[in-house]
């Protein structure tokens, strides 16, 4: 097992390495320093002489990959990839273009970012399996074939829908919680409650159809019937037998996305005004702020490498005949 995690740690190092070198030249490909210049100082019609000033400022005044003006290790390490990009490997996320330092406002923005994204997935997870153990419960019964239509339904419905809708009925019919915001304390709960139930309900769809085709493939597996042969009933068959032996898949999406909690939701975090990361990069892409850009999909990808090997090894928790030699 710990020889198969170091070699999954040494592929991630490689995987990182290609996301910031691709990430890196496709930011380069559609914008040049002079555009990012004029771009945060206000405009096409600006000085040559500010837009030179705003380059040197922030370090973009150098070649990308080569300094052919330098001599030695200098070529490599006197241009704006070793000195903007290459740091991201130790975590150092520097400072935005705006003088900012990155790493600290992802210290702050991750709570909230937590703060949404923890009970949508508990809450969302737990509802999608309870709701499709009961539609495999009724099979081929009226509710199940109208459980299967409701679930098409809500997949089909764009989760802009669902922000707009829900903003519509409980913030301004019901006036029951705020249309945006946040704040500490538990004032919390009453910005979040509606975001919450917002990305359970847009999920429900696509997560029960998903797991109600799991279970009914185990359940006509040779080991249901014989449990069903020894007399247990069917809700202990269904919740015992069926639930823990279609825990692999389910650990796959599951586990993989803890540490993506982290980055938040780009569209819930912008439509309710929650300070997290996910605005955080959707603000960063809007502005064309490379610095907070590669950090964050450095991030994302080096969260996801983690995410996989937490998968795989909860696999050999969830079924012991799993073993990585």
């Amino acid at each position: 097992m710990i020889g198969y995690v170091v070699r999954r740690l040494l592929y991630g190092v490689l995987i990182l390495l290609g996301v910031n070198l691709f990430t890196f030249i496709l930011f380069f490909a559609v914008n040049t320093p002079d555009d990012m210049a004029r771009l945060a100082i206000g405009g096409q019609r600006v000085s040559a002489d500010a837009v030179e000033k705003w380059k040197i400022e922030r370090g973009y005044d150098k070649p990308l990959f080569l300094n052919v003006k330098q001599e030695g290790t200098k070529k490599y390490t006197e241009t704006i990839f070793y000195q903007r990009s290459v740091p991201l490997l130790t975590f150092d996320f520097g400072a935005s273009d705006e003088g900012r330092d990155i790493g600290r406002e992802i210290k702050a923005r991750m709570w909230p970012s937590l703060a949404l994204a923890v009970p949508t997935f508990v809450l969302g997870l737990a509802l999608s399996i309870v709701f499709s153990l009961v539609l495999v419960f009724f099979r081929t019964t009226a509710l199940d074939f109208w459980g299967v239509v409701v679930c098409v339904v809500m997949l089909s419905i764009s989760s802009l829908f669902y922000i707009i809708a829900g903003q519509w009925l409980f913030s301004k019919i019901l006036r029951l919680v705020p249309y945006s915001g946040f704040a500490g304390g538990w004032d919390t709960l009453k910005f979040l409650a509606l975001p919450i139930v917002v990305a359970v309900i847009a999920g429900l769809g696509s997560e029960a159809r998903f797991l109600r085709s799991l279970f009914l493939e185990e359940i006509g597996k040779d080991y249901v019937r014989t449990a069903r042969a020894k007399g247990l009933s069917e809700r202990v068959v269904l919740f015992k037998h069926v639930l823990r032996n279609a825990l692999l898949p389910i650990l796959t999406g599951a586990v993989a996305s803890l540490p993506l909690l982290f980055m938040g939701s780009l569209i819930s975090e912008s439509f309710f005004g929650i300070p997290g990361l996910g605005s955080y990069t959707l603000d960063a892409l809007s502005g064309q702020d490379f610095s907070i850009v590669r950090a964050m999909v450095f991030l994302g990808a080096s969260l996801y490498i983690v995410g996989l090997i937490m998968a795989d090894i909860s696999y050999t928790l969830a079924d012991p005949r799993v073993r990585f030699e």
